[in-house]
């Protein structure tokens, strides 16, 4: 997500806010990824007020401004907070986080630009600590879908990464051991003015190579675009408990007790 549409960010990240404040749950410590200097930090100094914060920011944030942030929201953010970069998790694959080290994992509008949202789902599953969550949002398969039928050779339309629909995700989050996943959708709609601001978000979503349109041209792109926002969170319930593979339970010897008299 590049800085052009880092206002859609932040208005996501409200929202997933917003669908948490019904959850119970105690959080010590917080990933956030990708992360970004937003309203969001307030909200969670004030619900978290303890909560240590661990931030994977994109390259368009610099370090200082991540710090300077959480500075500004809580005073605690200066001591207990952490910023790496999104790009080494991109790179690697891992998150530079311990096993079991996080109470909640919250992403906004990731993973769509995965390739295999599966595996960041696996490294979420690895740092949460039992009892924890995920929440997520990103953007489905209809973002965009009035741009499909132009006959503008220029435009040259990029597909989402990850093609991947609430019902996908949610079957995802159930092979990946997560309990009680929860999913909405809705559709939201931009308006614009002009086709250079379309074309300016179509570039910072993703959706286009940033190949110059010939002006006799512009005037058929769409005056609005659509964006469908998934919304996500489940639960990590039983991490210890046997694990299944090839149809076979295997248990850890640390679960197995002997009952006393």
């Amino acid at each position: 997500m590049t800085q052009p549409i880092k206002w859609l960010q932040d208005e996501i990240a409200d929202r997933m806010l917003q669908k948490l404040d019904i959850v119970k749950l105690d959080v010590k410590d917080v990933l956030i990824v990708p992360d970004f200097p937003g309203k969001h930090l307030n909200t969670f100094a004030k619900r978290y007020p303890r909560a240590r914060l661990t931030s994977l920011a994109d390259e368009s944030v610099s370090g200082f401004a991540m710090w300077r942030a959480k500075a500004i929201s809580h005073w605690r953010s200066l001591f207990g907070s952490r910023t790496s970069s999104l790009a080494n998790y991109l790179t690697s694959g891992r998150f530079d986080v311990p096993d079991n080290s996080v109470d909640l994992v919250f992403s906004d509008l990731l993973l769509q630009d995965l390739a295999d949202p599966k595996q960041f789902l696996q490294e979420c599953w690895r740092v949460l600590r039992e009892g924890g969550l995920i929440a997520f949002s990103y953007l489905g398969p209809d973002t965009g879908k009035e741009l499909r039928p132009l006959a503008i050779p220029e435009l040259k339309l990029r597909n989402l990464s990850s093609p991947w629909d609430m019902h996908d995700m949610g079957d995802a989050l159930l092979s990946e051991r997560f309990s009680d996943p929860v999913m909405d959708m809705e559709y939201l709609t931009l308006d614009y003015e002009n086709s250079s601001l379309l074309l300016a978000d179509i570039s910072a979503l993703n959706l286009r190579d940033s190949t110059p349109i010939k002006a006799s041209e512009m005037n058929v792109l769409p005056q609005k675009l659509t964006l469908e926002v998934v919304y996500g969170h489940a639960w990590v319930i039983g991490k210890h408990l046997a694990k299944a593979k090839d149809s076979v339970a295997y248990i850890d010897l640390n679960q197995i007790g002997r009952k006393t008299r």
